[in-house]
């Protein structure tokens, strides 16, 4: 069988193909149409985020019986004619659940005690105490929006606090010892901290708006380390500047591209987006939660075991 790699991954992920019998090819800076020419020729596919596969690509890819995403969702894929055409698709949230989880504390950690700007005071000659007070996570009630593996990684972590964990989901059943799952009503009336785990789906596209926002009983802490589209940056901004969400830690934004590496980069920026660049209650990183060295490894292997369990 052979593979054609989209994006570069750890090495050991064509190594081991390699050691398994798979033909391995690389393209990593051809057009989409450039590789839609010659997809035919290939049995699997690996890609991470480089461009969407679409009907397009898929009509042309007539030999393809599995599709491999280096990372946790599958929305940059046509997912339902994928499946028609009888192809797999093997995705690997697995490997950067850990990850997700130390990055969504940090940020709330983080916001709690003002470091990044105490950082930037002291460094600036300011030694400011009483402003950069900050306030502690034990006795809270932090609520999750989606329980699947980012969700649970972010519970997990939060053992070592005298907190309560509540979940909302979709699905029926999943909370654990970690986490007590409740209906969204409930969630909102005792969350003190919001973390979002969710997939882009229609479902979550724009769910925090001002509508969504307005239904929590009290003032709450938004952090979002799942996909950018899920929250109305305009709602958000007039909620930050109303008071009811105290402070916000994005590591995805509305404004993203698909690419991991290619966020918002235009000249003329929304006026909500340039608020949140300015804001102190605000911090942002460049959607890098699942992004660690350890990952990187992670994520390759996942897929790796997953494309031996089902076609070796």
């Amino acid at each position: 069988m052979k593979i054609l790699h989209i994006d570069s991954n750890h090495d050991l992920m064509i190594e081991q193909l390699t050691e398994l019998g798979y033909e391995n090819h690389t393209d990593y800076t051809s057009s989409k149409e450039e590789i839609e020419a010659k997809i035919h020729g290939y049995d699997g596919c690996i890609i991470r985020s480089r461009f969407t596969i679409d009907r397009q690509f898929l009509d042309k890819a007539t030999n393809l019986k599995f599709i491999g995403r280096v990372g946790a969702g599958l929305e940059n894929i046509d997912c339902d004619y994928a499946e028609e055409k009888g192809i797999v698709l093997l995705s690997a949230p697995e490997g950067n659940r850990n990850a997700v989880g130390e990055h969504t504390l940090g940020m709330l950690l983080s916001l709690f005690n003002k470091l990044n700007k105490a950082d930037k005071e002291v460094r600036a000659g300011k030694w400011l105490r009483e402003e950069n007070r900050g306030i502690e996570l034990d006795g809270k009630t932090v609520g999750l929006i989606g329980y699947g593996n980012m969700g649970k990684a972010f519970a997990k972590k939060l053992r070592g606090f005298d907190v309560e964990v509540l979940c909302y989901d979709i699905k029926p059943n999943v909370g654990d010892e970690n986490c007590t799952q409740v209906s969204l009503e409930e969630l909102q009336e005792k969350t003190d901290v919001l973390s979002l785990h969710t997939p882009q789906t229609a479902l979550t596209i724009n769910m925090v708006n001002s509508e969504f926002i307005t239904n929590f009983k009290k003032r709450f802490w938004l952090l979002n380390t799942a996909r950018g589209k899920s929250v109305v940056t305009k709602d958000l901004v007039s909620a930050l500047e109303a008071g009811k969400i105290l402070g916000a830690g994005l590591d995805v934004l509305e404004y993203e591209k698909k690419s991991f590496e290619n966020l918002f980069t235009e000249k003329e920026m929304p006026e909500a987006f340039q608020y949140l660049i300015q804001s102190e209650k605000v911090m942002l990183s460049p959607h890098v939660a699942g992004w660690t060295i350890e990952s990187k490894e992670l994520l390759a292997q996942t897929i790796v075991n997953k494309i031996k369990n089902r076609f070796s």
